[in-house]
């Protein structure tokens, strides 16, 4: 699908002082029973993980991997800890973030992504003119392999950020491979086994989230409902401000915030692999009347030539093979993004 020309960005819309636009407000389905964006919901019960203990083979290790599974199953979502990234560093990235999005406009456009691209600074692609736009600007930027890094996205103000993101990316990089073999343990599989689906080149892009004060958070929303395209998702979300919520039988759920950990979902290629045991939740970013709110996702992206499919440890008689096999499956997710459609639909048998 072609991309329209682009909208202002969020941040320039605010500075502009001259209303809401239209295309931000949802429509009303005028369903009696719908909750206002911004309306109370319950807060997830899910685990926090010790990502430390998931690969030991002690009765504690044992413990986790089966804290793991339950709530994979479940919500298709964990906080993890014991990462081996200290707090400090957590909060190097969030505070560079926030920098990096104070900057003046003219300086953040120095990286402002091209048409047809999502690799840069800027807001929703605009695919059809009827789209509705989500409450949000973004720095999307692949940091590893390095040979598909472009660094001319990569910001140079503020200081430290190139750096600082490229010694995130390796810290991450042991993260996912650990958090991998003890999704493999969890279900009984040979801890390689979906690290090797993955395959040596798989990709990470990061994406560092800004949703400025929205004036109608009730009719305006920071992320449409949405499950990730992604293996799986590392999330760092705002330490102060709420606003990310999971979908769960038809009712909407907050994510607690809970200091020094990393959130993980499910995405849908993981949910492929692992024939439908471990699910990909449909979640949203609610936005906020006073403040703004940051966070940073790493989308794990497997290499383009690997055919991800069901594992073959995980069909069996009773439970027949439930996805078909899909290959560059991200690229067929970004059209279905912005139309509100779910890829994944498309692969089940």
């Amino acid at each position: 699908m072609e991309e329209k020309p682009k909208f202002k960005t969020v941040q320039e819309v605010v500075a502009a002082n001259e209303g809401l636009p239209e295309r931000y407000l949802q429509p009303h389905t005028g369903d009696h029973e719908d909750q206002p964006l911004n309306g109370p919901v319950p807060e997830m019960d899910i685990p926090s993980i010790d990502l430390s203990l998931l690969l030991s083979s002690s009765e504690k290790g044992r413990q986790e991997l089966s804290k793991l599974h339950a709530a994979l199953c479940k919500w298709g979502v964990v906080q993890v800890m014991n990462h081996g990234i200290t707090e400090y560093f957590l909060d190097k990235i969030y505070k560079l973030t926030k920098q990096f999005f104070a900057l003046p406009t003219e300086e953040k456009q120095k990286y402002a992504r091209d048409i047809g691209n999502v690799q840069g600074y800027g807001s929703d692609m605009i695919l059809s003119d009827d789209q509705i736009l989500d409450w949000i600007d973004r720095l999307f930027l692949t940091t590893y392999p390095e040979d598909q890094q472009h660094l001319k996205f990569w910001p140079e103000v503020p200081t430290g950020f190139r750096e600082t993101l490229h010694e995130y990316t390796m810290k991450q990089h042991a993260v996912i491979e650990q958090f991998f073999k003890g999704m493999a343990r969890s279900l009984d599989l040979e801890d390689n086994v979906f690290l090797e689906m993955h395959g040596e080149n798989a990709r990470m892009d990061t994406r560092f989230n800004m949703y400025p004060p929205c004036p109608r958070p009730d009719m305006v929303i920071g992320a449409k409902p949405h499950g990730d395209g992604s293996a799986f998702t590392l999330l760092l979300p705002d330490k102060d401000v709420e606003g990310l919520q999971f979908l769960k039988d038809g009712k909407w759920y907050k994510a607690p915030i809970v200091p020094d950990t990393i959130l993980i979902n499910v995405g849908d290629l993981m949910e492929i692999m692992s024939n439908g045991i471990y699910k990909s939740p449909i979640h949203r970013v609610v936005t906020n009347r006073e403040k703004e709110r940051i966070s940073v996702a790493t989308f794990c992206v497997p290499s383009p030539d690997k055919e991800i499919q069901p594992v073959e440890g995980l069909v069996s008689e009773a439970r027949p093979r439930l996805y078909k096999t899909v290959k560059k499956y991200v690229e067929l997710y970004f059209d279905s993004y912005q139309q509100g459609l779910r890829p994944i639909e498309a692969a089940l048998i």
